[in-house]
């Protein structure tokens, strides 16, 4: 058996229930992208993930499910995402308009808002985006 833990840890949104169904979504093979906000990575003074890392994904009580590997990484403008990228994100969008609105909830939250340390943080069509695809290495039991 391969050691993983050595690998930085991946975790889709806060846990709860997203998280758990984003998490599913990787292991059923729906969820092949993924996006994060690039002032994510300069607020936590974090290294942009580059094609290659490999990455362990925890659940909701942070258990190892997953061992992920980035396949793609770019960044884009809000603006510039394309539908492919939407539908890849495993989570049922259909268009670019609704992978958006989806989004836009998820980062206007009060939860993420708090993470940022900035209650009236908000996007645009200029915010700059990371677009990860990954492929899963191996399942964790």
């Amino acid at each position: 058996m391969t050691d993983y833990s050595a690998l930085p840890v991946c975790e889709f949104a806060f846990p709860g229930p997203l998280r758990d169904q984003l998490v599913a979504a990787v292991l059923d093979g729906s969820k092949t992208s993924t996006t994060a906000l690039l002032i994510g990575y300069e607020i936590d003074q974090e290294e942009l993930p580059v094609a290659g890392l490999r990455e362990v994904v925890i659940d909701s009580v942070g258990t190892p499910v997953a061992v992920i590997e980035l396949t793609e990484v770019r960044q884009a403008r809000l603006a510039e995402v394309d539908v492919q990228h939407a539908i890849d994100e495993g989570e049922g969008f259909t268009t670019v308009a609704q992978w958006r609105a989806g989004h836009e909830e998820f980062w206007h939250s009060r939860d993420l808002r708090d993470e940022m340390n900035d209650p009236h943080f908000t996007v645009n069509d200029d915010t700059v985006l990371v677009l990860q695809r990954f492929k899963v290495i191996a399942r964790l039991p």
